[in-house]
């Protein structure tokens, strides 16, 4: 992964620090010392952010998890679009200028909200994976959690149109760049012209949308999982908070998981 070597580097550093803090020296550090640095040594950070810490830390030392862990809360998801907000996010995109700047402010809208691809996932799209066909449009995502993921609406036109323009080439920033980048598509999204009221397009609301709508509209939990490329059941709780009716708990996702 581009950056993990820079990311562990930090990591160990502060560490080093807590130790040398708290008396340890070189004293060689396990799970143990580990769960200390992120629970006391990361005062005020974000759960999501210590979470990360122990888990880069876990995985230089080699070690599993300790005799008792601080369970860390995932970060909320964001909230997805209204109706009203995609509406508007689509005027804000088909009006950017240069072309190139329009068809990639569309295809970040129509594949995260209408595909609910992930920033990288979206980054990495080519036109020859939007498959359009009399049974309509979807997305072949590649990768580690390949899926195909059915497309309908106005994104699934705006899919078909792009894909035709780029060929196989990407359907967001077409051309050279560092795709690898962890904000390449923020600070695109970031960039964009609009005016002050407007909403701001946002990767992790696209694809809290697409999610949220599938949890409304009662999509099987199993289907879900595959089209989100969501490994565990639990994962979708942070989505399920903004839908009414949905599971609270992960004692009930893996209960509706299983028809129970």
């Amino acid at each position: 992964m581009p950056g993990r070597s820079s990311r562990d580097a930090v990591v160990r550093h502060r560490l080093a620090l807590f130790c040398e803090a708290q008396g340890l020296g070189g004293t060689p550090w396990g799970a143990e010392v580990a769960e200390a640095f992120v629970v006391g040594g990361l005062a005020g950070r974000a759960a999501s952010t210590k979470g990360t810490y122990r888990s880069v830390l876990r995985a230089m030392a080699g070690t599993g998890r300790p005799a008792r862990a601080t369970p860390f809360q995932a970060s909320p998801a964001k909230a997805p679009y209204s109706a009203i907000e995609r509406a508007e996010l689509l005027s804000v995109a088909t009006a950017q200028r240069p072309a190139w700047r329009r068809g990639s402010a569309l295809a970040l809208l129509a594949l995260g909200t209408g595909a609910g691809l992930r920033a990288g996932e979206v980054a990495n799209a080519r036109g020859e994976d939007v498959l359009a066909g009399p049974d309509g449009v979807a997305v072949r995502v590649s990768g580690a959690r390949g899926r195909l993921v059915a497309v309908t609406g106005t994104y699934a036109q705006v899919l078909a149109e792009r894909a035709g323009q780029v060929g196989a080439g990407h359907l967001f920033c077409p051309g050279g760049a560092d795709r690898s980048y962890k904000n390449f598509v923020n600070n695109f999204a970031r960039g964009l012209v609009a005016s002050p009221g407007s909403p701001r397009l946002c990767p992790g609301r696209c694809r809290s949308s697409f999610i949220c709508d599938h949890l409304g509209a009662g999509t099987p939990l199993g289907e879900l999982t595959y089209l989100a490329g969501i490994v565990q059941v639990e994962s979708l709780l942070r989505y399920a908070h903004h839908v009414p009716g949905a599971p609270r708990s992960k004692a009930e996702l893996r209960a509706r998981l299983a028809g129970r």
